[in-house]
């Protein structure tokens, strides 16, 4: 079997989500939105797939980086192809980004349970087959009825926890929201939540991304004394060394490093550096589902949990693959979506949570991903 043809299928779908000049989600107007379909095809038929936006599977990364290195390959030797592909980095004058590296790794990987007829959690290792998970909240908003105030924040917490999640993170303002960032809202609306859903649903708290120290020293000692879960990316993450100097004076665990480039080598330095209590692995921000499993299996050789971050059929996967990972993040979820609405290019939600909070693991070959393909080829606007 030998890799023959790699394909990018641009396509429009329905959303209402929009994105803020930051680059945060929140609730918007009806309109449409466009993403790639990477799909990397065998010379017997089998095809592996993945999503991912346009801006990172584009003509060019395919046609310098990734069809060089892949074509005429096994595709089971994904760990030699990752490596020839990681280092065309250097010399891609930034072009060939980790999330490029991440789609074409979670495509291979899709591409190995279809043609094994075995779901890829399985082939990753298969400790579970259902996750807990816990609602992840959009960042706040200056929208009434929406995440405009803690109050807010505290109803829409009792209806997430009637809906069955067993755990609640905020996300909560950023810029351009106008009156933040906000040391004091932020523990308003981590203590309003708290009182509004009781002392045993665990909550965690990731704020606004470029904190000082001492204000992340508030925040995070307010945290302990409502006993939160942990305490995420409330500062550069560049600076490790601020991670380590807040870790030393907090008790809440310290979740990192989410957004930091690096791969699986940047998280070893953050295990060395005692920068963070629980270590953070996406599989988009680490190059793939391939490294996201090291960075897992790293922690636990160091008695850490990996925490995985976002949603999606790939990060489920590594989630019910590895003992050390308590929770899936599902979500962005905002009072005005409606986040078990099934998207137009599929036939199913890739993470059904049933109502004592579990998502449930698709037994299907691959990553369990329902592809509606008779909608992507009619809404296909380009090809190559």
């Amino acid at each position: 079997m030998k890799i023959e043809k790699i394909d990018g299928q641009v396509f429009t779908y329905p959303t209402r989500r929009s994105v803020d000049s930051a680059g945060h989600s929140h609730p918007g107007e009806l309109g449409q939105a466009k993403q790639v379909l990477l799909s990397i095809t065998c010379d017997d038929g089998s095809t592996g797939h993945c999503f991912a936006p346009c801006e990172v599977i584009r003509p060019h990364v395919l046609d310098s980086f990734v069809r060089k290195v892949l074509i005429g390959r096994d595709p089971m030797h994904r760990e030699a192809l990752w490596h020839e592909l990681e280092h065309w980095q250097r010399g891609s004058a930034g072009q060939l980004t980790d999330r490029a590296l991440a789609a074409v790794d979670t495509a291979l990987w899709d591409l190995a349970g279809r043609s094994l007829g075995e779901p890829v959690y399985k082939l990753l290792g298969g400790y579970r087959d259902k996750v807990p998970a816990y609602g992840s909240t959009m960042c706040g908003d200056e929208t009434p009825g929406g995440l405009s105030t803690p109050d807010e924040y505290a109803a829409f917490a009792v209806k997430l926890v009637a809906r069955g999640y067993r755990g609640i993170k905020l996300h909560t303002w950023m810029p351009p929201v106008s009156f933040a960032p906000d040391v004091d809202m932020d523990i308003r609306a981590c203590a309003a939540v708290r009182e509004a859903v009781g002392p045993n649903v665990p909550l965690m708290l990731d704020g606004y991304h470029s904190y000082s120290r001492t204000d992340a020293l508030r925040i995070g000692h307010a945290l302990q004394r409502l006993d939160f879960t942990w305490f995420e990316e409330m500062m550069n993450e560049q600076s490790m060394a601020s991670y380590v100097w807040l870790a030393e004076q907090l008790d809440i665990p310290i979740l990192g490093p989410e957004s930091l480039s690096g791969k699986h080598h940047s998280r070893a330095d953050w295990i060395k550096a005692g920068a963070s209590d629980i270590l953070r692995a996406g599989v988009t921000g680490v190059g793939g589902i391939s490294p996201a499993l090291k960075v897992a299996h790293m922690a636990e050789g160091f008695g850490m949990n990996c925490e995985v971050h976002g949603n999606g059929a790939a990060n489920l996967a590594v989630c019910a693959a590895v003992r050390n990972c308590r929770w899936y993040e599902r979500g962005l979820l905002h009072p005005f979506l409606d986040y078990d609405e099934v998207p137009a290019y599929l036939h199913r939600l890739p993470d059904p949570m049933d109502a004592q909070g579990y998502v449930h693991l698709s037994q299907a070959p691959g990553l369990g991903e329902d592809i509606h393909f008779e909608y992507i080829e009619a809404h296909t606007v380009a090809r190559f």
